[in-house]
């Protein structure tokens, strides 16, 4: 949604590299997904920048406290809850970064920085604490039939009493979508290990962005009549993927997390690429556009500007998100 470095805003494409690109976008994406079939990405981690820097290694530190837990769920977790907001109160008095409800708290929080205080409002005992309720958790329904990272999951949600009577994930809607939201939103905090699918609604996600070529930006832009069809850059990502069914959330840093992170390497026609001057944190994104092949996006650079194809490779590209129709309904709608 916000300006673009001036470095990257050199003007309209010239005609003859818009033929050019516009034959990547024709072509390119329908046989993407087959050129790159099988490729695989690196070691299991967190995925580049989806934790911000200051709490990563409390995540990845205690994300591994116990078998059921993962620093992907945990991270998963706390973004769920909180969107990384050490501040938030709830309307259910719910507090901090990992959201206790202050008698849970009582009970469960502990001194993960070994200061002698167990603050609720500091990440580095929240995190700890957080991590550690969810294995206390997981201890007590490790006899229930199923798995049990979703058991654990459920237990956090319902109480692990229902868990443990039902023999499994009870038959309760808001337990199971939140078990499917936050294993599908763990996903994109992962660094992926094996091949990243590509969306079968890219090229209509595509498609919709090459019409609005040569359309003004306008900042808060959602492409409304009022607003003579105008967009900003996460406005068209957004209008982009409803047109193919899949809603985005309004912002480019929460765009980010609404699938896995393919490597510069593995990019896809497409696939939502970002920028930041922070290269370490997801949640200072300001900007993104659609991959289109050839090392191009389009998107909407700035104001005073038009909608345009731009080069993706500058020195604040942060990485890119392959949407999934699950990552998107996982996104908390608070954040």
């Amino acid at each position: 949604m916000t300006v673009r470095k001036a470095w990257i805003a050199g003007g309209a494409v010239l005609g003859g590299l818009l033929a050019f690109v516009m034959l990547l976008v024709v072509g390119v994406y329908l046989v993407a997904g087959n050129l790159l079939n099988g490729v695989t990405s690196g070691g299991r981690g967190l995925a580049k920048g989806a934790v911000p820097a200051a709490y990563k290694p409390l995540v990845e530190r205690w994300g591994n406290r116990c078998p059921a837990l993962s620093p992907a769920l945990l991270a998963a977790q706390l973004y769920q809850e909180s969107g990384w907001n050490p501040t938030v109160v709830s309307p259910a008095d719910a507090r901090g970064i990992a959201q206790f409800i202050p008698a849970t708290w009582a009970s469960h929080g502990i001194d993960g920085n070994g200061d002698g205080k167990r603050d609720i409002w500091d990440p580095a005992d929240a995190i700890p604490s957080a991590a550690s309720y969810d294995c206390e958790l997981a201890k007590y329904v490790k006899d229930v039939p199923g798995n049990v990272t979703d058991n654990m999951l459920a237990a956090y949600n319902a109480g692990a009493y229902r868990v443990i009577r039902s023999g499994g994930v009870p038959a309760i809607s808001e337990t199971r979508n939140y078990v499917k939201r936050i294993r599908s939103l763990a996903e994109s905090f992962a660094a992926p290990v094996s091949r990243i699918d590509p969306s079968h609604q890219a090229a209509a996600a595509i498609a919709f962005a090459q019409s609005k070529l040569g359309t003004p930006y306008l900042w808060g832009g959602n492409g409304t009549a009022d607003q003579g069809g105008r967009f900003d850059c996460s406005g068209l990502t957004k209008a982009a993927y409803e047109k193919v069914g899949i809603t985005l959330p309004r912002v480019a840093n929460d765009q980010y997390n609404a699938g896995p992170h393919p490597s510069r390497d593995q990019l896809l026609p497409g696939d939502l690429v970002f920028f930041s001057d922070d290269l370490t944190d997801s949640r200072a994104i300001r900007h993104v556009g659609i991959y289109v092949g050839g090392g191009y996006m389009i998107d909407a650079p700035r104001t005073g500007a038009v909608i345009r194809f731009d080069r993706v490779d500058t020195p604040d590209y942060f990485g890119a998100t392959r949407v999934t129709e699950d990552g998107a309904k996982a996104l908390p709608t608070r954040v």
